[in-house]
């Protein structure tokens, strides 16, 4: 990497800007080694040549040559010009493949290309303001969120996630009523509802094809104690219904986070839980600087979170709200009480556990 200041400013810029290029080109190229398994077979030869690579993976040898021109030079995978092979060493395959599970990250490469579809629709807002709504966005993106997401629950949901609340896991087997706003593909409230039989789980989304790909698992897993509601997040209805409220980074990008929250610090039953999974950033642009994601993260919000937020006439904090002011907002919403805790290995997330003081807020 090219030496910075204490601004963050590169001394080379040029050299800088190079970096900055080949890295986005390179990018797209490790998303379609992803869509195209070619990382997962790359890890399973010996040195081959492009045409053994190709012919293992069922594709084109002409693009596989290309693409391993690519990655040769962009350092992915290492080529050896006496013999003419390639190979994927293992310490790169370790954060390449699906067998990698949530330290895949050629899964996040998928977003670059994706987010890229709606530049034209962005640039127009930059001139005339307005966000880009959901259904402009190419439907694979929400299939791409759900690969992403899957990944990380199926690895942490069960065994490290549920257990950062003291007892939630003997609450859980006991019998409780659990919810999840923005609950997307309702993956995570099928794995709960699959693990906690004795428990009721509800996932509340205001997307059509999000719950009819839920309802679907959860047929396809013979789980009976899960069903999936068509809610907006900002219009919570009752008080005092659940045990356990999860959101899993479904607040930022929301029109109306506020609505959102206080809607569910209402919700919850005395002695209720909210988990709030989201980006862990500080609201303070200098204090990510050095944040490990940063450009990929402002990037994400100002092509994904905040305009379709600004779309619907929204609030459009974006995904990097930061973490001072998701704590002043859970504060405002009515919880009395908000611990943060982290999962060892993942830099990308906050988890809020925020409890009220009697159990819903008269926040409206």
């Amino acid at each position: 990497m090219t030496e910075g200041t204490s601004t963050g400013v590169p001394k080379d810029f040029a050299a800088h800007l190079r970096g900055v290029f080949n890295s986005g080109m390179l990018t797209l190229m490790i998303g379609i080694g992803h869509r195209t398994r070619l990382f997962d077979v790359m890890a399973t030869l010996p040195p081959s040549s492009s045409s053994e690579i190709a012919e293992a993976a069922g594709l084109d040898g002409r693009y596989v040559r290309e693409w391993l021109g690519a990655m040769t030079t962009g350092g992915i995978v290492h080529h050896d010009p006496t013999s003419l092979t390639f190979v994927l060493p293992p310490e790169h395959a370790a954060s390449l493949t699906r067998t990698a599970g949530p330290d895949n990250l050629a899964v996040m490469a998928q977003w670059v290309g994706l987010l890229a579809q709606v530049e034209d629709k962005v640039v127009d807002c930059f001139h005339h303001g307005g966000g880009v709504p959901y259904d402009a966005f190419p439907k694979r993106l929400w299939a791409v969120q759900a690969e992403d997401s899957g990944v990380r629950y199926d690895a942490d949901l069960i065994a490290v996630i549920v257990p950062l609340v003291p007892g939630l896991v003997e609450r859980l087997q006991q019998g409780i009523d659990v919810a999840d706003v923005g609950c997307g593909s309702g993956h995570a409230i099928n794995l709960m509802a699959q693990t906690f039989p004795a428990s009721h789980f509800v996932g509340l989304d205001s997307s059509v094809p999000g719950l009819a790909a839920a309802r679907a698992e959860t047929q396809r897993l013979g789980v009976t104690n899960a069903a999936f509601v068509q809610q907006d997040a900002a219009s919570l209805e009752g008080s005092e219904q659940y045990d356990l409220i999860t959101t899993f980074d479904a607040v930022h990008d929301q029109a109306r986070p506020d609505l959102v929250l206080a809607g569910i610090a209402r919700l919850l039953k005395p002695g209720g839980v909210y988990l709030c999974v989201d980006i862990a950033a500080s609201s303070v642009l200098a204090e990510n600087i050095d944040h490990p994601l940063g450009p990929f993260l402002y990037s994400a919000s100002c092509l994904n979170c905040m305009t379709v937020s600004l779309a619907a006439g929204g609030m459009g904090l974006g995904s990097v709200w930061g973490e001072q002011l998701a704590l002043q907002m859970l504060a405002d919403a009515g919880f009395t009480s908000v611990e943060m805790a982290h999962v060892e290995g993942d830099f990308l997330n906050n988890y809020y556990i925020a409890t009220t003081e009697q159990g819903s807020s008269t926040v409206t």
